[in-house]
C-alpha cells in the first residue's frame, strides 16, 4: 500500500497567504459603501422600465446565509466513471484507516519536495499564455492543445495533477486581481474552453483540479491574515459573495458543469465565503450543487489554507486537505490525525471516509495516471532551484540532504504551440486605412514603452513576477510561472527590420519625454512608423506591485505610459498602440485619435511574446482573435467593481447585479462600449448570409427521479485505538502531518477540542441511507436531457477581401424574458477561408442554451417568453436573425 500514501501526498500545492482562525457561523454587520474609485458602484443606474429581476436583489443581500444540504452525495462511478470506480473501490477496500486518512490530507507546506503544484509549475520551464488568451483565440482547439501541453510538462516531472484551469473567477469585475488566469466573463465562453482544457490535461494522464469554486471574485478580503498584515481592513472573517440561486446557476455554476460533463476529476474550493458560508465548508454549493445536481464523481480540495474546520468541512463535502496543515508549517491539521480520531469516534461516519478516498482513487484511474506511461517519478524539488539540498525542505539538512533537483527538461518544443497561441489571441481593434500589416521596409520603425523592453532585474528578477518593469507577458501570483526565455516586443521587431538592414530604433524608458517627442516626430516626419507599447498588470492578493493588493485599482495604463503614450501619438500621425493587459483598459480616447492608425490587445503572450506579435504585424499572420469581454467608455460603466475598503467585520460582496455583467448588462443598460464583447478586425473582410434553422426531435424534459443506493463501505476498521497509535521505531520528521495518533485516549490524543461535543454537526450529516435523485441531476454535468439539441442552425460566411483569414462565428440567443439579457452567446466556430470563398458553418443549441433556472422547481425549465436566434461577427454585430419555434 507504499503507492497509495504517497500518492496521497503528492497531491498538493501553492497558494501562500495563511488562516488562522477556526470555523464560527458569526457574520458580524455590513454597511453599504459610497461608489467612488475606491469602492464598489452599489446602486446601478439603470433606463425606465429596465431593472434586475427583484429576486436577484432579493436573493443577493448582506448577511444572508447559505442552506444546509446534507448527506455529503457518495460517488457511485456514474457515466464512463464505472471502471475507475471499481477499481479505486477494490483498494479502498484493503486500505488501513490510516492510509485511508493519508490519501485526503497533505503532509504540510514547504516539506517534502514535490507536494506543491503551484511552485512546481514555476520549475517546469514553460510559460504558456494564460486562459484569457485562449479565450481571446476562441479556438477549442488550441484549448486542447494547451492543456495537453501543460498536461505533458506536469507528468514529465512527476506530477500527478495540475491546479487548474480556472473558471472561477468568472470575471465579474474588470479590476479582479485573477481575472486573467481564467477565460471570459461569459460563462458559455468559458465553459467550453474549459473543458476543452481539462480533455487536453487528462490525456497526458494528469488529473485537472478546476478552480476555484465558487463566486471567488477579489482579492481582496479573500483571507484574514492577509487583510490585517496589508492594512487593508481589520476583518474577522473572510469576505462574503452572496447571489441569488438564478445567477448562481445561470453564470457561475454553468461553466463548472462543462467541467464536470468533461470529466474533471479534481475541483478546488476557494478562499471566501459564499453567502456567509466558508467556500471550503458550504454544504449548498459542494454537496447540493456540485456532487448533488452536477453529479461530480470527483473529489473536492481545499484551496491552500481555505480550510478552517475540520468534520464540520468533511461532513460538508471537501474531500482532501490542502496543504495539510492549518497554518504553514505549523505541524497541526484540521484533518489528518484528527480524521483518523473523527471516524474512530462516530463524528465522521466510515462510509464518508470511504467516499473520500474513493473519489481521490477513482480521480486518478479515471484519467490513467497507474500506467507506466503517465506514472513517472518526482524529479525536481519545489522550494530551490539548487541540485542537492534538504530532502524535508523546512526542516533543514539534518533530517535528510540529497539530490533534489535533477533539471530535467520537458518542454519538447511547446515554444511553437506558445507562439502560435499568442499570434491567435492577439485581437486587431483599429486598423486604419490598412496600416497593418507593415511591411518591413518602412522607411524607419521606432518603438517606445517599457512594456515593449526587458525587465533590467531580468525575466524571473521579481519572485512569482510580482512587479511592474519590462513588458508584461504573464501576471502574477501562484498562477504565473518562470520564463525559460523572454523574446520581447522590442527584440523581436528590431530582428524583423535589421534582418534586411532596416532603419530601427527603440526607448524603452517611458520618463524619457524629450527623447521619446523627438524620435516620435523624426518617425512622423520621414514617412516611418511609431509603435507604442503600455501594459496594465494584476495577480494574487498576496502581493501588491505599486499598491495593488491583487486586485487593480484602476482601468488605466501602468509604468507611467500614459504621459508616453500622449508623446508618441501627438508628434508622430502614424501610431500603432500595442497594449499587454490582464483584461479590459480606458482607451476610448485612442480609439478616436486621428494619429492613432491602429490599436493591437497582445493580453498575456507568454514567452514568446514579441515573435507572436510580430507575426500578426508583419502579415505573416492574419489576425483571428476577438475580445473575450467588454471595453468600456467609463469605468462605471462595467456596473460592478471590487470592494476595497471593509463594509463590516466581515466584508459583503451583493452581487446585486445578477446575471448582468459584461456585455450583459451594457446592453441590459443601453450603454454603448468602445469595443463590445466578440469584437476583432482581420486584414480581410467576411460577410454573413442564408440563416437556415432546423428544429430537432429532441423530446420532452424529464425531470429525474428516483433515489440513490446507501452508502457503501469498504473494508473494515478497528476501534481499538491502540492500533492506531505510531508504528514503534518511527521516526518522525519534524511538523510533518501523519494519520496516527499520540494517545489512546481520543480525547487527547491530538488536542481535539470539544471532544464529545456533537451539537455542531447537522441533522442528516451522517446519514448513508438512499437519497433522493435531484431532478436537475442524473449524470456527470446534470440531467442528460439539458445536453439534448434542440435546434440545428446554419450559416454561409464569405470570405469578400483578398487574403485568406479565420473568421469566428458567433451564435446568441435571446431568452425573451423581461429578466434576461437582450442575448447570450450560446456558440461559436472558428473557421478558415480563402478569398472569394463561402464556408457553411453549423451550430447546435442545446436544451440548457435556452433554459433558466427555475427555483421553484429546482430545475431548469423553458419559459414561454419566444426565443430567437442571432448569428455575427460579435455580440453588437448581428446581422442574421430567426425565430425558434
Amino acid at each position: 500500500m507504499r503507492s497509495i500514501t504517497s500518492f496521497g501526498a503528492i497531491l498538493c500545492s501553492a497558494a501562500h497567504a495563511v488562516a488562522q482562525y477556526t470555523n464560527s457561523s458569526s457574520t458580524g454587520g455590513a454597511t453599504t459603501v459610497p461608489g467612488n474609485d475606491t469602492a464598489p458602484f452599489p446602486n446601478v443606474t439603470y433606463p425606465d422600465g429596465v431593472s434586475p429581476d427583484p429576486d436577484t436583489i432579493a436573493g443577493s443581500q448582506s448577511n444572508q446565509t447559505s442552506p444546509p444540504k446534507y448527506p455529503s452525495p457518495w460517488s457511485t462511478g456514474a457515466g464512463d466513471w464505472k471502471a475507475a470506480y471499481e477499481k479505486a473501490t477494490g483498494i479502498v477496500g484493503q486500505m488501513t484507516l490510516e492510509e485511508k486518512v493519508n490519501v485526503t490530507t497533505g503532509v504540510g507546506w514547504t516539506l517534502l519536495p514535490g507536494f506543491t503544484y503551484g511552485h512546481a509549475v514555476w520549475r517546469l520551464q514553460l510559460l504558456l499564455p494564460p486562459g484569457v488568451n485562449v479565450a481571446a483565440a476562441w479556438d477549442k482547439t488550441l484549448a486542447w492543445l494547451r492543456g495537453e501541453a501543460m498536461g505533458e510538462e506536469y507528468r514529465d516531472k512527476g506530477v500527478n495533477g495540475l491546479l487548474g484551469p480556472v473558471a472561477g473567477p468568472l470575471g465579474r469585475s474588470p479590476e479582479g486581481g485573477r481575472n486573467w488566469e481564467g477565460f471570459s466573463p461569459d460563462p458559455y465562453l468559458t465553459g467550453v474552453l474549459f473543458a476543452e482544457t481539462i480533455k487536453g490535461i487528462q490525456s497526458t494522464g494528469q488529473m485537472a483540479i478546476a478552480k476555484h469554486f465558487l463566486l471567488n471574485e477579489q482579492e481582496h478580503f479573500r483571507q484574514v491574515p492577509e487583510s490585517i498584515q496589508f492594512d487593508l481592513g481589520n476583518i474577522t472573517y473572510p469576505g462574503s459573495s452572496n447571489v441569488d440561486e438564478a445567477t448562481l446557476h445561470e453564470l457561475y455554476a454553468w461553466p463548472f458543469a462543462d467541467a464536470v460533463r468533461a470529466g474533471v476529476v479534481g475541483v478546488m474550493c476557494s478562499y471566501e465565503r459564499s453567502n456567509n458560508s466558508d467556500s471550503c465548508q458550504n454544504s449548498y454549493l459542494m454537496n447540493h450543487i456540485l456532487k448533488g445536481e452536477l453529479g461530480f464523481q470527483g473529489f473536492v480540495q481545499s484551496d491552500w489554507q481555505a480550510q478552517h474546520a475540520g468534520v464540520s468541512a468533511v461532513l460538508a463535502g471537501l474531500d482532501m486537505s490542502m496543504p495539510g496543515d492549518t497554518v504553514f508549517d505549523s505541524g497541526a491539521s484540521y484533518i489528518g490525525p484528527n480524521l483518523t480520531i473523527a471516524v474512530l469516534n462516530g463524528s465522521v461516519p466510515q462510509w464518508r471516509l470511504d467516499d473520500m478516498a474513493t473519489r481521490i482513487l477513482a480521480g486518478w484511474y479515471y484519467v490513467d495516471g497507474d500506467t507506466p506511461e503517465h506514472f513517472k517519478p518526482i524529479n525536481f524539488n519545489s522550494w530551490t532551484l539548487d541540485t542537492y539540498g534538504s530532502i524535508y525542505s523546512y526542516v533543514g539538512p539534518e533530517w535528510g540532504y540529497g539530490l533534489v533537483n535533477e533539471h530535467v527538461d520537458v518542454r519538447q518544443e511547446h515554444g511553437r504551440l506558445i507562439r502560435e497561441i499568442g499570434a491567435a489571441s492577439t485581437v486587431l481593434l483599429k486598423n486604419v486605412n490598412n496600416t497593418l500589416p507593415l511591411t518591413g521596409h518602412e522607411k524607419l520603425t521606432t518603438v517606445f514603452g517599457e512594456d515593449a523592453g526587458l525587465n533590467p532585474w531580468g525575466p524571473n528578477g521579481c519572485s512569482d513576477r510580482g512587479c511592474d518593469q519590462g513588458t508584461l507577458a504573464i501576471g502574477w501570483g501562484s498562477g504565473t510561472g518562470n520564463f525559460p526565455y523572454l523574446i520581447t516586443p522590442d527584440a523581436a521587431i528590431q530582428r524583423e527590420i535589421t534582418d534586411h538592414y532596416g532603419a530601427y530604433e527603440s526607448i524603452t524608458h517611458n520618463g524619457a519625454l524629450d527623447q521619446i517627442q523627438a524620435l516620435a516626430r523624426r518617425g512622423g516626419q520621414v514617412g516611418g512608423v511609431c509603435i507604442a507599447f503600455a501594459s496594465a498588470d494584476s495577480g494574487e492578493g498576496f502581493l501588491h506591485p505599486g499598491d495593488n493588493w491583487g486586485d487593480r485599482n484602476n482601468l488605466t495604463v501602468w509604468q507611467g505610459a500614459e504621459a508616453m503614450l500622449v508623446n508618441v501619438t501627438s508628434n508622430c500621425n502614424n501610431t500603432i498602440l500595442v497594449f499587454h493587459t490582464v483584461g479590459q483598459i480606458d482607451i476610448s480616447h485612442w480609439k478616436e485619435h486621428e494619429n492613432v492608425t491602429a490599436i493591437v490587445w497582445a493580453g498575456l503572450p507568454g514567452e514568446q511574446s514579441g515573435n507572436s506579435l510580430t507575426d500578426v504585424l508583419y502579415g505573416r499572420v492574419n489576425p483571428s482573435a476577438k475580445l473575450p469581454y467588454t471595453i468600456g467608455r467609463n469605468r462605471t460603466d462595467y456596473g460592478t467593481d471590487v470592494l476595497y475598503r471593509p463594509n463590516g467585520d466581515v466584508p459583503q460582496f451583493d452581487f446585486r447585479e445578477g446575471v448582468f455583467i459584461d456585455y450583459r448588462g451594457f446592453d441590459h443598460r443601453g450603454l454603448e462600449p468602445t469595443y463590445e464583447f466578440g469584437f476583432g478586425l482581420s486584414y480581410t473582410t467576411f460577410s454573413y448570409s442564408n440563416l437556415q434553422v432546423t428544429k430537432l426531435d429532441a423530446g420532452e424534459y424529464t425531470p429525474s427521479t428516483g433515489s440513490t443506493p446507501a452508502a457503501p463501505t469498504y473494508g473494515t476498521i478497528s476501534n481499538d485505538s491502540s492500533s492506531h497509535l505510531f508504528p514503534s521505531n518511527f521516526t518522525r520528521i519534524p511538523l510533518l502531518i501523519y494519520p496516527w495518533l499520540n494517545s489512546t485516549d481520543l480525547r487527547t490524543a491530538y488536542g481535539y477540542e470539544d471532544y464529545g461535543d456533537e451539537s455542531f454537526i447537522p441533522e442528516g450529516a451522517r446519514d448513508g441511507i438512499p437519497q433522493p435523485i435531484l431532478p436537475a441531476a442524473g449524470a456527470p454535468g446534470g440531467n442528460p436531457q439539458l445536453w439534448d439539441a434542440l435546434y440545428h442552425v446554419t450559416v454561409n460566411i464569405a470570405n469578400t477581401g483578398k487574403v485568406a483569414g479565420a473568421e469566428v462565428a458567433q451564435l446568441y440567443v435571446s431568452l425573451g424574458g423581461p429578466y434576461d439579457p437582450p442575448v447570450v452567446l450560446r456558440g461559436f466556430e472558428k473557421v478558415s477561408i480563402q478569398p472569394g470563398q463561402t464556408t457553411e458553418v453549423g451550430f447546435d443549441i442545446l436544451r440548457r442554451d435556452v433554459s433558466n433556472w427555475d427555483t421553484a422547481s429546482q430545475n431548469w425549465v423553458i419559459s414561454e417568453y419566444p426565443k430567437i436566434v442571432h448569428v455575427g461577427a460579435s455580440s453588437r454585430d448581428l446581422p442574421l436573425s430567426a425565430p425558434l419555434s
